[in-house]
C-alpha cells in the first residue's frame, strides 16, 4: 500500500527513493553479498558459494510485502529475507545455499543496511546544504547595507541590516551542518557481531572477516560490534534535529517578514484553494513542519537507547521507522529551505518604510545615550520614555544636536563587522 500522500510533505523524491522498499532490500542484500565475498576471501566459504549468493541477491527476486508480513511474526525482516535468499541460491547451486548469512545474525543485516542507506542520504543532504549556503551568502552580500527594523519580542527595535540577518541564518545553519557531518562520520560504521557480538561462529577469524566486510561495503570497521550501543545513531538524529531547528528559525523569520502588515520579503509560496489573492509561505511551512516533527522523533530514539544486555527487545526494533523518518524530515527541511532562499524576493523600500512608520521611536536608545552624557542614564531614560509617551517627536524630547538622529545608516553600530565574521566562519 502506498503512503506517498501521507508522507509527501515529510520527505523529498530522492529521500523517498533511498528509503523505499527496493532500496532497503538492496541494502540488506548488499550486506549478504559482501559478507559472502569477505568470507570467501578468508577461505571460510567456497568462492563458488560467494558467486552464487551474489548472483541471487537482487531485489527484483524478492517480494517486499511478503517479507514485511513475515517480519511481524519474528520482529525482523532479515530472517525471512535470508530464508528466501537461501532458497533462491539453492535453485542454482544446492551446495552454496548453506553458506548464506554464514556466521551473521539478523541485526547485523538490518543495522548495516540502515548505515548504507544513511550514507546515500548524506550525499543528498550535502547537496541541499551546499545550495542553501551559497544562496544565503549571496543574499547577505547583496543586502549588506540594506537597513531594516530589528524586532525584539516581536516589537520594533533599532535597525540592523538584512545582510546581517541573512548572515546570522547562514552561520547557525552552517554550524548545525558541521555537527551533522561529524555525526555521519561516526555513524557510518559496519555492524557485524554474530549471535552475541563475538563472531564465535567464525572461530578466531572474526576480526579478519569484519575488516574485509567493511572494505567491501566501503564502511569503517568499528573496534567491536555495537548491537546494543546506539549512541552513534542517537548523535546523528540529535544533530539533525539541531540543524532542522536552525532551518526552522530562518523559516519562522521569513514567514513573519512575509506577513501583509510587514511585507519585507516574499518566497515563491503557494496559493489558496479559495482566496485568489493569497501568496502563502509554503516552503517555510514545510521547514517549520519538519522542525515540529523532529523533537518527537529524537525523543523516541533516545527512549529506545536503554537496551537490555547484548540485544534489545523492542529498542532497536523501534528504530528503523524513526531513523528513516528523521533523516527524511531533515531532507524535506533542507530542500525546502534551499528553494525558499534561492527564490526569495527582498523589498528594501518596504524595510525603510517600516522604519519610518515608527516615527523615530526605534532611535530612542540613541537619543537616550546621547542625553545620558549630560544628565545620567537613568534620568535620560525617564525623560525619553515620558516624552514619547506624551506624543512628542523624538528630536524634541531629546533636545540634543544629532542632525541624523533618525537615520538608520547612522545607527548600525558593528553590523557589517559581525556580518563579515559570520559569513566567513
Amino acid at each position: 500500500m502506498s503512503s506517498a500522500l501521507l508522507s509527501c510533505l515529510a520527505t523529498t523524491g530522492p529521500m523517498a527513493e533511498i528509503f523505499s522498499d527496493s532500496s532497503v532490500l538492496q541494502a540488506m542484500l548488499d550486506f549478504e553479498s559482501a559478507l559472502a565475498r569477505a568470507e570467501a576471501l578468508a577461505g571460510l566459504i567456497p568462492v563458488t558459494a560467494a558467486e552464487a549468493i551474489g548472483a541471487a541477491a537482487r531485489p527484483e527476486n524478492f517480494d517486499a510485502a511478503e517479507i514485511a508480513c513475515h517480519a511481524m511474526a519474528v520482529a525482523t525482516p532479515a530472517i525471512h529475507l535470508v530464508k528466501l535468499l537461501a532458497d533462491r541460491v539453492r535453485t542454482a547451486d544446492t551446495a552454496s545455499a548453506g553458506f548464506v548469512h554464514w556466521g551473521a545474525t539478523s541485526q547485523d543485516v538490518t543495522d548495516t543496511a540502515m548505515v548504507l542507506l544513511l550514507r546515500r542520504a548524506r550525499a543528498v543532504l550535502a547537496g541541499d546544504q551546499q545550495r542553501l549556503r551559497a544562496s544565503l551568502r549571496r543574499l547577505s552580500d547583496e543586502h549588506a547595507a540594506t537597513p531594516m527594523l530589528s524586532r525584539t519580542l516581536l516589537q520594533p527595535s533599532p535597525p540592523v541590516t538584512f545582510g546581517l540577518k541573512a548572515a546570522g541564518w547562514l552561520a547557525a545553519i552552517t554550524l548545525g551542518w558541521r555537527r551533522v557531518e561529524s555525526a555521519f562520520e561516526d555513524a557510518l560504521v559496519l555492524q557485524f557481531g554474530g549471535a552475541s557480538g563475538t563472531l564465535a561462529a567464525l572461530g578466531n577469524r572474526g576480526p579478519e572477516v569484519s575488516a574485509a566486510l567493511a572494505r567491501e561495503l566501503g564502511l569503517k570497521d568499528p573496534a567491536a560490534p555495537w548491537h546494543a550501543h546506539r549512541g552513534r545513531l542517537a548523535a546523528l538524529l540529535a544533530s539533525s534535529a539541531i540543524y532542522v531547528g536552525s532551518l526552522g528559525k530562518m523559516a519562522r523569520d521569513i514567514a513573519l517578514l512575509m506577513q501583509f502588515e510587514v511585507g519585507e520579503v516574499a518566497e515563491p509560496g503557494g496559493g489558496s484553494s479559495t482566496m485568489p489573492h493569497k501568496r502563502n509561505p509554503s516552503g517555510c511551512a514545510i521547514v517549520l513542519a519538519a522542525a515540529n516533527r523532529m523533537p518527537g522523533l529524537v525523543a523516541s530514539f533516545l527512549s529506545g537507547m536503554v537496551q537490555e544486555q547484548e540485544r534489545a527487545a523492542g529498542g532497536y526494533q523501534a528504530e528503523w521507522p524513526v531513523v528513516a523518518g528523521a533523516i527524511q524530515t531533515t531532507g524535506a527541511a533542507a530542500s525546502a529551505a534551499a528553494r525558499v532562499v534561492e527564490n526569495l524576493h527582498v523589498f528594501p523600500e518596504r524595510m525603510r518604510a517600516n522604519i519610518a512608520a515608527t516615527r523615530g521611536t526605534v532611535f530612542a536608545e540613541r537619543a537616550m545615550m546621547a542625553l545620558a552624557t549630560k544628565m545620567g542614564r537613568e534620568n535620560a531614560h525617564r525623560r525619553i520614555e515620558e516624552g514619547l509617551a506624551s506624543g512628542q517627536p523624538l528630536n524634541e524630547v531629546a533636545g540634543v544636536d544629532l542632525p541624523d538622529l533618525e537615520s538608520p545608516e547612522a545607527y548600525l553600530g558593528s553590523a557589517e563587522h559581525y556580518r563579515k565574521r559570520l559569513i566567513e566562519d
